[in-house]
């Protein structure tokens, strides 16, 4: 009778277990959503030059990836640099025209890739959100410039002026 009483605790107490710390199933329809919206209010933000609306989407340990092969910046490093542009209202005004949201299985993190209307014409964007509580935040966003493969080399001389000199520079810091 002691091991049933036994066995019975025990198993009570693992059920119980399971059903109070299994993860919350994540209702990735009502997250995308929740991400689109936040994606648009944030290229929103910079097309208003609304520099707390616009940073304060990015978390503090965020990175953000250029289209200048020189520009990874920190949050603060992309402030410092974005400050004045805000200041002026001249800043950059991007427009999702496709975007694709994926989820990890805990449903904390999620990933992105975007397809952008900028003044620079088509760009795209990829970035990293993670979730802390309601919020979700930009981890990492990176800013692509599109070209056509059909005419690649006509844009290499170009990269080449600039970039040459940067890639030995930073191959000598190896």
């Amino acid at each position: 009778m002691k091991k049933i009483a036994l066995l019975c605790s025990v198993l009570s107490l693992a059920i119980s277990t399971y059903l109070f710390t299994k993860p919350a199933e994540v209702n990735t329809a009502d997250e995308t959503k929740v991400i689109n919206t936040m994606l648009d209010n944030w290229h929103a933000a910079a097309a208003k030059a609304d520099y707390n609306g616009y940073f304060g989407k990015i978390a503090e340990d965020g990175i953000y990836i250029g289209t200048d092969a020189t520009e990874n910046w920190t949050k603060k490093e992309f402030e410092a640099f974005s400050k004045p542009y805000f200041d002026k209202g001249r800043t950059w005004d991007f427009k999702a025209l496709q975007r694709n949201i994926f989820f990890s299985k805990d449903g904390k993190t999620a990933w992105f890739n975007e397809l952008l209307d900028t003044h620079m014409k088509a760009c795209q964007g990829s970035g990293v959100l993670e979730k802390t509580g309601k919020e979700w935040k930009i981890k990492q966003y990176v800013l692509s410039m599109t070209f056509p493969n059909d005419n690649i080399e006509k844009v290499l001389p170009l990269k080449a002026e600039y970039e040459d000199a940067l890639i030995e520079k930073l191959k000598a810091k190896k």
